[in-house]
């Protein structure tokens, strides 16, 4: 099992709470960005993996790398829905679960709200990331990987 951050965008308190989980847990863990990240010290089971920039080159990474049976956490639809195919548990940084179930429904409604974008209409972002979205994903990753290590 491996973890797979794609950490472009990834909140800072969700590298710490994943990094954390990676010491205790010793998981193998990767950051996975187009520019240069810290790793923290002391953490021999957290590394980042830079890749030259471009759109989804990150992405296309932690795609091809990551294996049936690893945790990937990401903001990104698309990826997700290409890492649920493989099956890959997949979360959001809010503690989201992209499923099987969910996927579909999740790439309609991304595509729906860039097609609107395209044509000028102003759709606003998504809420703050702020306290009660880190215990949402503290509280799902931790589900997420004690369903995963049962098996180690």
């Amino acid at each position: 099992m491996k973890i797979w951050v794609d950490a472009d965008a990834a909140p800072g308190d969700v590298k710490s709470i994943v990094a954390r989980a990676a010491l205790r847990l010793e998981i193998q863990t990767s950051f996975v960005a187009n520019h240069r990240l810290q790793t923290p010290a002391n953490n021999r089971f957290v590394s980042a993996l830079r890749v030259e920039g471009g759109p989804d080159v990150a992405d296309d990474l932690i795609a091809e790398q990551a294996q049936p049976g690893d945790l990937a956490i990401t903001a990104d639809i698309p990826l997700a829905s290409r890492l649920v195919e493989k099956g890959v548990r997949t979360l959001d940084p809010r503690g989201t679960e992209y499923t099987r179930e969910n996927i579909g429904e999740r790439l309609s409604i991304r595509d729906f709200m860039d097609g609107l974008r395209s044509t000028g209409v102003e759709t606003g972002g998504p809420r703050a990331w702020g306290t009660k979205e880190k215990q949402a994903f503290a509280s799902s990753f931790d589900r997420a990987l004690t369903k995963l290590t049962r098996g180690r």
